[in-house]
């Protein structure tokens, strides 16, 4: 059987085209989500306040002296209620879940306000820093004065990551793991 020329050449050019076409549709019609994280990364980093907090269990502290380690940031008043306490609980589950990696993984509570904190509501501090902002100085904007989110500070001392304040804490894990394992530092 003979194939015409023209036949011939339009059956070179659909094995190239098919494809093509291919791609497009897929793309267009089934397209993957953009993103595998759960938090939203803040591009671009910022770097973490030079703010100067007092510590409530040891007196000054600047965010300079966790350097080296991922850091769990969130803000609230220190009364706490419930939603700063399930926000608390999931950072401290988190961190527990990293298992050999949570000695990488620092937690901070900074007090936004003026109230003292409570121990009860927010608690067992396992090694959670609860910081106080110095009486007439006003917090920067950001990480430590957001309370509707828990953010992630890299060990650079950028914040690069943010959840909301009622995360899920597997997608959370899921998130913090693959940083993890894919840092070089911290």
């Amino acid at each position: 059987m003979k194939v015409a020329p023209r036949v011939r050449l339009l059956l070179l050019v659909a094995l190239f085209l098919t494809p093509i076409a291919a791609s497009l549709i897929v793309y267009h019609f089934f397209r993957p989500e953009a993103a595998a994280n759960y938090g939203e990364l803040l591009l671009p980093p910022e770097a973490i306040t030079t703010h100067a907090f007092s510590s409530a269990a040891a007196g000054p502290f600047t965010f300079t002296s966790l350097r080296g380690r991922w850091i769990l940031v969130a803000s609230d008043s220190g009364q706490c209620d419930a939603a700063c306490g399930r926000k608390l609980s999931a950072m401290r589950q988190v961190r527990l879940a990293l298992g050999r990696n949570a000695a990488r993984v620092a937690r901070v509570f900074v007090v936004d306000d003026l109230a003292l904190p409570d121990s009860a509501a927010i608690g067992p501090a396992d090694g959670q820093v609860v910081l106080l902002p110095h009486p007439g100085v006003a917090l920067p904007p950001g990480a430590t004065n957001d309370r509707a989110h828990i953010y992630l500070v890299d060990p650079l001392g950028n914040v690069m990551m943010r959840w909301p304040a009622a995360p899920d804490p597997r997608r959370m894990l899921r998130d913090l793991e693959r940083l993890l394992k894919a840092s070089q530092v911290g």
